[in-house]
């Protein structure tokens, strides 16, 4: 498993808490799941925060499965990136699935108002858009910074 360090250009030299979230690539015919947060037009891989007492596979089903219906299964962590911006380290942790069957999408409320919904997109497609991280860096660095990450993730994956 590889582990990867972004540091953006707001990142203030040292944290003072860590966020763990789990993400998961989902590939089927050459097209990637993604989420889509329609009313901030963004796109990123489904994935979110870890919460008490779940194991990271855990997480990485249960936010796929709340983000787009889709019930997966994982494989184990292929991939950690390590974000530090302002005071706080982001830890994300890859996880590649397959899709087993349709669930039940759950957003929470701010996902409702992102108008969070999935979105599949040819894999080439994907990583040629987060390719353009850079475009962000003097409009939004947390755009940026995730862009960045998932085009890392994915160029990974693709290896």
């Amino acid at each position: 498993m590889k582990t990867i360090e972004i540091k953006g250009k707001n990142y203030f030299g040292s944290y003072r808490e860590i966020r763990r979230a789990c993400r998961a690539v989902i590939i089927k015919n050459d097209m990637v799941l993604l989420s889509f947060q329609k009313n901030l037009d963004t796109y990123m891989l489904p994935g979110g925060g870890l919460e008490k007492n779940e194991t990271e596979k855990e997480c990485a089903i249960r936010e796929v499965e709340e983000e787009t219906s889709y019930i997966v299964e994982t494989g184990e962590c292929i991939l950690v990136i390590e974000e530090y911006y302002e005071d706080l380290k982001y830890v994300t942790k890859y996880f590649v699935g397959k899709i087993l069957k349709e669930g039940k999408q759950r957003l929470t409320p701010n996902e409702l108002l992102e108008g969070m919904e999935p979105f599949w997109m040819r894999l080439d497609d994907a990583i040629n858009m987060f390719s353009k991280h850079e475009a962000y860096r003097d409009s939004d660095e947390m755009k940026r910074g995730l862009y960045f990450r998932e085009f890392i993730a994915l160029t990974h994956i693709k290896m």
